[in-house]
């Protein structure tokens, strides 16, 4: 038993699975809601899980069912996921490059601008760091907005704007407003600091420690930093063009916006399905065109090593580049001058794959236990794999089997990349043989 915990891939299921257990005792405490008795078992699991793994569906109203010591507890729960989740991905990748050799080792550090391979603790540290400043810097900006622009006391504009930033940064979604941040659509100064904390946490740690070394040279960015600055940019550019031009006309959503207001609603619409679960629009009124391309975008998610889900930008864009070198007829894939390793490009489709197997399994398990149509419940499944947390407002309503499946694809999202993409890095081995060769016919 004891060796066998010492596997990453074992450890952080167990670890975050003891901590949704223990939120949802904190959460069944009846001083944790804001009524009389304490909350149903499931209303506390689900919850639990939600912001444990960072993930913002809920199934109550957040903002009146919980107590103050309840909104404090969610608080613990989503800093104690996001920081978890850039802690625990950052030391696997850390154990992983352990079990190479040497000279393996040093190569592999050089390639990536990984920090020094022994030097955990300063890993943690900076972790840490990064954290507490941009939390910091985006709590200070809504504190003031809260206070000085709507006229909240001081100590209330605090709280909301810790709350907030922590939420944002972390990408569990939770407000302290009833409707989210509707109220706000308009509101520059509440909708940009949230879209900074949102893409501030899904880049992803190693992305950031590179950029603090080099980010006048991107040149020099290893391919893992590069693929992700970029293909985040590409997916933010995707995400807010659609938003605007799809829900332009809509009169449910953007349309009874002024322009300004409509740039600033698809900003944070746009930026959202980087796993974030804020929403300043009602997504249940959204076309279907919009919900489709909000599945694409949640599906992938954001960046290794940081607080979003999906199957991550670095898996998409890998694919895309395996895709590309097929059509052309290339041996090898390349990216900015450098080869990919076939084990990584394995590793990438077995992640996309069982992703897609995931949800599918899930949408399917919606579909049998509610009336809802496919198109719903798909974006319910895809939101609670990828740890996202956007709702077409059907979560609430669900039977207590259905919401059994949402907590099972949120466990599953946050924890299973990382459980796969390590054990798939650490099970590696050299066969001293081989098998004759067999072309089957594809396509």
């Amino acid at each position: 038993m004891r060796r066998a915990l010492r596997h990453p891939a074992r450890i952080v299921p167990i670890a975050f699975a003891v901590a949704v257990l223990a939120g949802t005792v904190l959460l069944l405490l009846p001083i944790s809601r804001a009524g009389s008795g304490s909350a149903p078992p499931l209303v506390a699991l689900f919850t639990s899980t939600s912001v444990v793994c960072v993930t913002g569906l809920a199934v109550v109203d957040t903002a009146t069912y919980w107590s103050p010591f309840g909104h404090v507890t969610l608080l613990v729960l989503m800093q104690i996921g996001g920081f978890g989740i850039m802690a625990l991905a950052s030391l696997l990748g850390l154990f992983v490059a352990r079990r190479l050799g040497l000279r393996s080792q040093l190569i592999a550090q050089a390639e990536t601008r990984s920090p020094a391979l022994g030097d955990l603790r300063r890993v943690l540290v900076r972790v840490a760091l990064w954290t507490v400043l941009v939390e910091s810097a985006v709590a200070l900006v809504l504190s003031a907005r809260f206070w000085l622009g709507y006229g909240y006391p001081l100590g209330k504009a605090v709280w909301y704007g810790v709350f907030h930033s922590v939420s944002g940064f972390n990408h569990t979604g939770y407000s302290l407003f009833s409707d989210n941040l509707v109220g706000f659509v308009s509101d520059w100064w509440i909708n940009l600091p949230i879209v900074v904390a949102i893409v501030a946490g899904s880049i992803g740690f190693p992305v950031v420690y590179e950029l603090t070394r080099e980010l006048r040279r991107p040149r020099a960015w290893s391919v893992h930093t590069r693929i992700t600055v970029y293909g985040t940019g590409v997916l933010l550019a995707v995400g807010f063009l659609a938003m605007l031009v799809f829900e332009w006309a809509n009169p449910a959503t953007f349309g009874p916006l002024g322009v300004p207001e409509k740039i600033v609603a698809a900003l944070l619409q746009g930026t959202s399905p980087r796993t974030a679960g804020y929403n300043s629009v009602d997504f249940g009124q959204m076309n279907a065109e919009t919900l489709a391309v909000t599945d694409a975008l949640m599906f992938i998610g954001g960046g290794s090593a940081g607080t979003s889900g999906g199957i991550k930008v670095t898996t998409f864009f890998l694919l895309a580049f395996v895709i590309w070198a097929e059509v052309r007829g290339e041996r090898d894939v390349t990216v900015a001058r450098r080869s990919i390793d076939e084990s990584t490009q394995r590793q990438a489709v077995t992640v996309a794959l069982l992703g897609v197997a995931i949800v599918a399994a899930g949408a399917v398990a919606l579909l049998v236990v509610t009336e809802y149509p496919l198109e719903r419940v798909l974006f319910e499944a895809i939101s609670a794999f990828a740890t996202v947390g956007l709702s077409t407002g059907i979560t609430p309503t669900l039977p207590p089997a259905a919401q059994l499946v949402l907590i099972v694809l949120m466990y599953v999202g946050r924890v299973g990349t990382i459980t796969v993409a390590s054990a798939l890095a650490l099970r590696e081995r050299r066969r001293l043989y081989r098998y004759p060769k067999e072309r089957p016919i594809v396509g």
